[in-house]
């Protein structure tokens, strides 16, 4: 995290007043393009099945992807089959839409949707036309339901149910919008949500991330005993959190290395750690197995609702026709 993220989460100071006129243009633009799509000015594609957006109104580390984790397993349980789209952040594949297979590298897909794919196993597919990637689905795939991983403010995507998740601890941050801020829409914009879910939250509508255990970053396997002391390797928008469940799990931290979010690992990223225990999340480790060492560990983290947050679903996917049974 930078120095300006870092003024993000602090009481406002002189660097983000000087950004204030930036966050005015990027308001007036952000509002005027969903006044056009609103107005029906910009064309909006309907899928054929219904589509859940799950996304967020700022920027990095709101715990969206265990929520995706979550949920799709959730939506199976009921009887749906689920196709995930992604925009795929930071991915370079060969074509686009691109289907993210047993074969594919984080390079190709991105992190979270490859992570995505080898945990849940369900067509994943990641492109920036979300138009094409649905088309690609329905034809080869034939779902009976769409789980977007982000793309709360891709209003081109005509969407069912709107879900957004907010970091229960730093929640907003200054209120403020990009770049003075982390916001990408203003706090208002929940209110025409249909749920908003609160990360670190076990009771109201919220969830809790659990510790699953550790693995080996080279092969997977499940580590029953860790080493006591190491270093925390984290590419991600809320490396503190990861980092604190280390050192409650009795992990001596010896240093921590942060790179930016999505951050396209190499081994001379790991020069400085020599023989050292290296302890990373489950996203990094995608990026890092093709040169992990034995002793290089990821803890798997996954995501327990509260059963407000189950009855809600549930009460939503009722009202929008997507379940009319077993719940």
């Amino acid at each position: 995290m930078n120095r300006l993220e870092r003024s993000w989460y602090q009481p406002v100071g002189l660097i983000n007043i000087l950004l204030l006129p930036l966050s005015g243009v990027f308001w007036l633009l952000s509002s005027l393009r969903r006044v056009l799509f609103k107005l029906g000015l910009k064309g909006v594609y309907k899928a054929a099945v219904p589509v859940i957006i799950v996304g967020n109104i700022g920027i990095g580390g709101n715990g969206k992807t265990p929520f995706v984790l979550w949920l799709v397993p959730y939506l199976e349980s009921l009887g749906l089959k689920v196709a995930v789209i992604s925009r795929g952040y930071g991915a370079h594949p060969p074509s686009l839409p691109y289907r993210v297979t047993d074969s594919s590298s984080a390079k190709e897909a991105g992190d979270e949707p490859l992570l995505i794919y080898k945990r849940l196993g369900c067509p994943v597919m990641i492109g920036g036309d979300r138009q094409a990637s649905i088309e690609l689905l329905m034809r080869e795939d034939k779902p009976d339901i769409i789980v977007s991983d982000d793309g709360l403010q891709h209003y081109q995507l005509a969407r069912d149910i709107e879900i957004c998740i907010v970091d229960a601890q730093r929640r907003f941050g200054n209120t403020l919008l990009l770049p003075a801020g982390p916001l990408r829409e203003a706090p208002s914009r929940l209110k025409h949500t249909d749920l908003v879910v609160y990360n670190g939250k076990s009771d109201g509508v919220g969830y809790e991330l659990v510790r699953s255990g550790y693995f080996s970053v080279r092969d997977n396997q499940a580590i029953e005993q860790i080493a006591e002391q190491g270093i925390a390797v984290s590419a991600i928008g809320n490396p503190q959190r990861f980092e604190q469940s280390l050192r409650s799990d009795g992990v001596e931290l010896l240093d921590t290395l942060h790179f930016a979010d999505h951050h396209a690992y190499s081994e001379s990223d790991f020069a400085t750690c020599e023989h050292l225990a290296v302890f990373m999340t489950e996203k990094d480790a995608v990026k890092c197995q093709s040169f992990g060492k034995e002793n290089w560990y990821y803890l798997k983290v996954d995501a327990q609702p509260s059963a407000e947050l189950t009855q809600q679903l549930n009460s939503l996917l009722k009202q929008k026709g997507i379940v009319n049974h077993g719940l």
